[in-house]
């Protein structure tokens, strides 16, 4: 099979995999070498479900042994199968490095063989991107469930990140729609690489070389099961907490198989997709923890309205609050005001009070925080309208402009292909303030 047949067959069995950020690692060039990885990121072209394409994404074969009910590469599908040699993915990786269509690489694979035989394929690309063309830039590689410890150590000191991916939220769902995975098989894999990578940071004297310095994530089918948004997010919360992962990716599910167990969805929650992204940035920035966004009353986001002002609008007892003296922690609660904003507001204040003006100025996303603060002690609004039903229309309104295509046909970026960002994109992508 020619390199080019190859390439997009695996290029395009790879786009299933939304886990591929390549940001949080820093790996300077060396003499002789080429390329660098910037902890800033690589990222230079978007999907058109907002999803960020910023490696060559490729798998090394997608010829599997196993029969997972919601994979395109399915051992018992009828599709086009292909498998790099490690040498013809490094060579790939320098030649489009040196063309500039890439930074960087993320590295995964169908289960060849075994787990071990695969693995051994991975570091052995790796190896000779490492070793043989001192590659020096950023390397994403997935640790394949089921496989030795003794080669998760050996693929660690080559690469940026390790993930491993999850992918259904509960062994109910694993052995029912990938019989083949265990849970502690891949449960254990990335306990083994958080143990490695914090051992890393707390003794660097021990290691020649870091271990996975950006970290692992992980990824989690969405919609595939029956599981509720609360279990979801729950099951995140806890790797965040307990395995310190960088990041968990929400891989809304494609239906691409026929079959009894899997549901039969006329396109890909994109909407629910995007609601679990927004959650996740509410668990890790904001403060807020799972069981206060969600209950077993309340078990699914709001479609219509983001998680920080469905949970504004069920929690209004604890508004409006007063910009001016309002802490840290209680200005990232209110719908409007990021991060940046609160620390904005927090060092302005000190020279003087500020109105609703200030606020806009610096940041804050007024069209949703005016229902919920006040300013010198005045609401923007006559205080009689200070109610649920008022403040919940208006943010509808504003939620309807904002997103109107997450239900669109899905589509992944090819890799040769170039597209712009649109507005939709950017809110899909989540780098604004909640």
């Amino acid at each position: 099979m020619e390199l080019l047949d190859k390439l997009k067959i695996l290029s395009d069995s790879a786009k299933y995999d939304a886990s591929c950020s390549s940001s949080g690692s820093t790996r300077k060039n060396t003499s002789g070498g080429i390329g660098n990885a910037e902890t800033a990121g690589i990222c230079h072209s978007w999907g058109a479900d907002g999803r960020c394409i910023s490696l060559l994404k490729i798998l090394l074969s997608n010829a599997c042994i196993y029969d997972c009910k919601y994979c395109i590469n399915r051992c018992t599908n009828s599709i086009a199968r292909a498998t790099f040699t490690p040498q013809e993915i490094a060579d790939l990786t320098i030649h489009f490095y040196k063309r500039n269509y890439i930074e960087g690489l993320f590295l995964s694979s169908a289960v060849i063989r075994s787990p071990d035989d695969t693995m051994e394929l991975l570091i052995k690309t790796v190896s000779i991107l490492r070793n043989e063309y001192l590659f020096n830039g950023y390397i994403h590689c997935k640790t394949i469930p089921g496989c030795s410890q003794e080669l998760i150590d050996k693929l660690g000191v080559l690469v940026d990140r390790l993930s491993i991916n999850i992918e259904l939220p509960s062994h109910d769902s694993l052995k029912l729609l990938a019989p083949q995975k265990q849970k502690d098989g891949i449960l254990m894999p990335m306990q083994y690489v958080a143990k490695n990578i914090q051992t890393n940071l707390q003794d660097t004297s021990r290691y020649k070389k870091q271990f996975a310095p950006a970290g692992q994530t992980t990824q989690l089918i969405v919609g595939a099961t029956p599981e509720s948004d609360l279990k979801i997010l729950t099951l995140s919360e806890g790797l965040y907490k307990k395995l310190k992962l960088k990041r968990v990716y929400y891989s809304a599910y494609v239906s691409i198989n026929n079959d009894a167990h899997l549901p039969a969805l006329p396109s890909p929650p994109l909407l629910r997709e995007n609601r679990l992204y927004q959650a996740d940035w509410l668990l890790r920035f904001y403060g807020f923890q799972a069981n206060e966004l969600l209950s077993e009353s309340h078990p699914n986001f709001n479609t219509l309205l983001d998680p920080k002002c469905d949970w504004a609008l069920r929690n209004l007892q604890y508004f409006p609050i007063e910009v001016n003296t309002a802490d840290y922690a209680t200005l990232l609660r209110v719908p409007g005001i990021g991060v940046v904003s609160a620390k904005k507001i927090i060092r302005a204040r000190r020279a003087f009070l500020l109105n609703f003006e200030n606020l806009k100025k610096l940041g804050v996303v007024m069209k949703r925080a005016q229902y919920f603060i006040t300013c010198k002690g005045k609401y923007l609004y006559k205080s009689a309208l200070f109610r649920s039903d008022f403040i919940e229309t208006n943010l509808l309104a504003i939620e309807k402009r904002q997103i109107t295509s997450l239900s669109q046909k899905y589509e992944q970026i090819s890799i040769f292909d170039t597209l712009q960002p649109t507005k939709e994109d950017k809110i899909k992508c989540l780098i604004g303030n909640l």
